[in-house]
């Protein structure tokens, strides 16, 4: 099994129903406040289901969706058909879009599942399919020094103001019985020192500053802003 399989299946990140539509309205709205003008048009990479994907789309003018689970492409295609303004990307569609056709890419929690390689490659076709000046939004990004118990408790604290402590804490128990436990320590859960993230994307040619505050409920986790540098 690899991350792919895991989110291809019936995995257990989100405790319940109420935690899902919590955690993407809050995703949704953090990532809204970054859209420069009603104009742009926005990649949404890694989104997973993407239930809050109406409150991007009133602000840009084409939103695209890509995941690379096939089970959960087939529900945002599902979810969103009748929005003429979102469009669900595959694997090949991905790559049909023109070099310099989005003004914005945004990849929320999706560092931690990416290894060294796979992130430079990814950082070279974000370059490619961004205009000059185009925002590439890291969000959620693990630092080093975070661990487990740490997610567990911003969790907790997420619940506690969400209304859905008990289920937190149950679905916490059975994260840790789970195949996702095993795979972290399978496959790996990549960490960023932010001097290291900053560094790699100067190598990729992206101008980089922190967001003063994470997307997402977990603070203690990092968002980055990145601006493609214009071609000489």
């Amino acid at each position: 099994m690899t991350w792919r399989d895991f989110f291809d299946g019936d995995y257990s990140i989100y405790v319940n129903a109420r935690h899902k539509l919590l955690h993407a309205d809050l995703i949704a709205k953090g990532l809204a406040a970054h859209i420069p003008r009603p104009d742009v048009r926005i990649l949404d990479y890694g989104c997973g289901e993407a239930l809050s994907a109406r409150v991007l789309s009133e602000r840009c003018a084409r939103l695209y969706l890509y995941d690379s689970a096939p089970s959960v492409r087939a529900k945002l295609a599902s979810s969103n058909i009748e929005n003429p303004k979102i469009v669900v990307l595959d694997e090949s569609t991905l790559d049909a879009l023109p070099d310099g056709s989005l003004d914005m890419i945004a990849v929320v929690s999706v560092l931690q599942y990416v290894g060294d390689a796979e992130l430079a490659r990814l950082l070279e076709i974000f370059r490619e399919k961004l205009v000059d000046g185009g925002l590439l939004v890291l969000a959620d990004v693990v630092s080093r020094d975070l661990g487990p118990l740490d997610d567990a408790r911003e969790l907790l604290g997420f619940a506690w103001r969400g209304g859905f402590l008990f289920a937190a804490l149950v679905g916490l128990a059975r994260m840790a019985l789970s195949d996702y436990r095993s795979l972290r320590e399978k496959f790996g859960f990549s960490t960023y020192d932010e001097p290291d993230l900053r560094a790699l994307l100067a190598e990729h040619d992206f101008s980089c500053a922190r967001a003063p505050q994470n997307i997402g409920h977990n603070q203690k986790r990092m968002t980055f802003l990145a601006a493609r540098l214009q071609a000489d």
